[in-house]
Formats: C-alpha cells, sequence, structure tokens
C-alpha cells in the first residue's frame, strides 16, 4: 500500500474524475486554459472598443470645445471689442495682440487693463450709462485713448531699453511713501486699498503697475531731454554765485503763475495742499528757512524751490520750474521708423 500510494502520488499526469479515468496532461490543460480564454475574449473585446470609443469621443470634445472657445474670443475681442471680467481674464492667461509696434506685439490685456478702470469710475462714480447714445460716444473716446496709451507706453519701452532704463520695486514704493506721507492716498493700507477698489477697481499691485511706467516715462524724458536739464543747471549756477532767486525766476521759470512774483506761491503751503505734486511739497518741508534745494524732478519737469518762511506746520515757499518737453517728441520718430499696426479700430 505504501509503495502504490507513493506512486499514485508522483503521477503528476494521472488522476480519476468522476469514477472515469482520465489522462490530464500538459497539453490538455493549455487546451482547457484556452477554452475559458476563449468564453471571456467575447466580454474583453467590447470592453476595449468601448474604451477606445470613449477616449475617442473625449478628445473630440477637447478640440471642438477649445476651438469654440478660441472662436468665440476672437471675436469678442476683435469684432465686437468686448470688455468683460472674463474677456479680461482670457487675455491675462492668453496673449492676443491688440497691436504691434514695429516687430514688437501689444498685448490686448494692457489695453483692457487701461480701458477698464476708465469705465469703471465712470459707470460707478459718474453714473454714466454707456448703454445711452452719450455714453456710447464716450465708451468710443475711453477706447481710443486706452489704445493710444498703450501704444505710446510700448514705444516708451523701447526708448527705455535704448537707455538701459528701469523702474525698480523700491523706487515704486518710496513714490508711494511719499504721497502717503501727504495723506493722499488715505491714512492706511485698508483705506488704500478700499479706494482704488471704489474708483478704478484697482488692487495694490494694479496702481503700482500703473506707477512703474509712469515713473519710466518720466525717467525716459529726464535722459533725453537735455535741453531742459542744461537750462536748470544754469540756473542753478547762477543762484551759487549770488544771484537773487526772484530775479532768476523770473529768468527762467517756465510757471505763469508765479514766474513774475519771483517764483513764489501763492499763500502759505501746506502738507496736504493738491496744488502743488507731492515731491515738490516733500522737499518743501525738508528744507530750512532761507535756503534753497538742489535741482529736483518732480516727473513733468525739474525744480530749484526756496523755503522763504516757515509758520508752524506751513511753508511760504517759491520755485524755478522747468517743464519737460512732450515725450511725443521723442516718440514719434521712433513711430516713424517702427510703424504700428492696429488690430483693432475703436
Amino acid at each position: 500500500m505504501p509503495k502504490k500510494f507513493v506512486k499514485r502520488r508522483g503521477h503528476a499526469a494521472e488522476t480519476q474524475v468522476s469514477g472515469d479515468k482520465q489522462r490530464i496532461t500538459n497539453e490538455t490543460v493549455a487546451a482547457h486554459r484556452e477554452q475559458m480564454l476563449k468564453g471571456a475574449r467575447k466580454y474583453i473585446y467590447p470592453l476595449q472598443h468601448s474604451k477606445h470609443k470613449i477616449v475617442l469621443i473625449s478628445t473630440t470634445l477637447f478640440i471642438a470645445t477649445v476651438i469654440a472657445f478660441f472662436s468665440y474670443s476672437i471675436v469678442a475681442l476683435y469684432r465686437w471689442q468686448g470688455s468683460s471680467t472674463f474677456l479680461y481674464r482670457v487675455t491675462q492667461v492668453i496673449p492676443f495682440p491688440i497691436a504691434k509696434a514695429g516687430q514688437d506685439f501689444i498685448s490686448y490685456e494692457n489695453y483692457l487693463f487701461e480701458l477698464r478702470h476708465y469705465t469703471y469710475y465712470y459707470e460707478m462714480q459718474q453714473e454714466l450709462d454707456f448703454d445711452s447714445e452719450a455714453g456710447q460716444q464716450q465708451l468710443a473716446e475711453f477706447k481710443k485713448r486706452a489704445l493710444d496709451k498703450v501704444v505710446n507706453d510700448a514705444y516708451v519701452k523701447k526708448l527705455a531699453n535704448k537707455q538701459s532704463l528701469t523702474v525698480s520695486d523700491q523706487e515704486v514704493d518710496d513714490e508711494i511713501a511719499i504721497v502717503r506721507n501727504q495723506n493722499r492716498l488715505g491714512s492706511s493700507d485698508q483705506v488704500l486699498e478700499d479706494v482704488l477698489k471704489d474708483f478704478w477697481n484697482w488692487s495694490i499691485d494694479d496702481f503700482k503697475r500703473s506707477l512703474r511706467q509712469e515713473l519710466l516715462a518720466q525717467k525716459v524724458v529726464y535722459t533725453l531731454d537735455t535741453e531742459t536739464s542744461e537750462q536748470a543747471k544754469k540756473a542753478m549756477a547762477e543762484l551759487a554765485s549770488g544771484a537773487e532767486f526772484a530775479a532768476v525766476a523770473q529768468k527762467y521759470s517756465e510757471d505763469p503763475a508765479t514766474k513774475d512774483d519771483g517764483g513764489q506761491f501763492a499763500g502759505l503751503v501746506d502738507r496736504t495742499n493738491r496744488d502743488l505734486s507731492a515731491t515738490t511739497t516733500d522737499v518743501l518741508f525738508g528744507l530750512q528757512e532761507g535756503k534753497v534745494s538742489d535741482i529736483v524732478n518732480v516727473g513733468y519737469g525739474l525744480e530749484i524751490l526756496k523755503s522763504i518762511e516757515t509758520r508752524e506746520d506751513k511753508v511760504r515757499g517759491a520755485h524755478i520750474l522747468f517743464l519737460f518737453k512732450d515725450i511725443g517728441e521723442y516718440i514719434q520718430p521712433l513711430k516713424d521708423q517702427q510703424k504700428v499696426r492696429l488690430y483693432v479700430t475703436p
């Protein structure tokens, strides 16, 4: 019995099935497996085919959606000239051009950035109805103004690049600090944010962006307008040699309101005076009584300031103003060389 038992266990290819002797070999196992798989394939193949169809349909729908999205955006921007928040967000992601200055494209987003703060102010603060006839006329003017600005800004950047001029974050922050110290932009960051939001629908970053471009334009003019700088230097040299401030102001100043009065400002000046630039006020209050400043760049020109008298928190002062040339004088020759091509007509 033990020998038979061992022999039967050692024979891997033989067994009994349902009382009948049937030989099981590698070939019969392979045939049985193939039979089982053959039965399963009728379920597997349709499933694979369905997956293929799902992928094909999904890809087709995705491509169709992208085409529809781009088609709508192009029509809405270039034909309807829409300026909705949705289209503005689209231009922030996709660099659609509004124009081409020479070889450089001008972003549609830049144009909408300018246009939208015009329209927001007049719609929210002036309650202008842009659906009315007067509103439509005003909107057309805003579109032209915004387009002209972004085109000019593009040429300013070209001029700045030639002169290797840039505006740092620190310069932007310093300019804001000067204005904030005079309470011209609110008494706190939150007030500033609220004012920007209420009037122009801007964030602080939007405000800094606009200010950076303004400072860059000022740098370009200051660098290129050497004639105005030379006039200021001549006046400064005469003051250094002992000439009277009033006499030099009458000779050189380009401010018709103060020139005949020896450059003297009307009345006393306080820190919140809106008739003077923030830089002018900042320098004036930093002078000792009777002292004269160096040449100061106030953005639209150069100034030499004098503190005549100090009364508590107010100053009686005078200035000699040298106006910069209009930046258009430097932009136009570049425009003539590198033509602008507009993709919309406001």
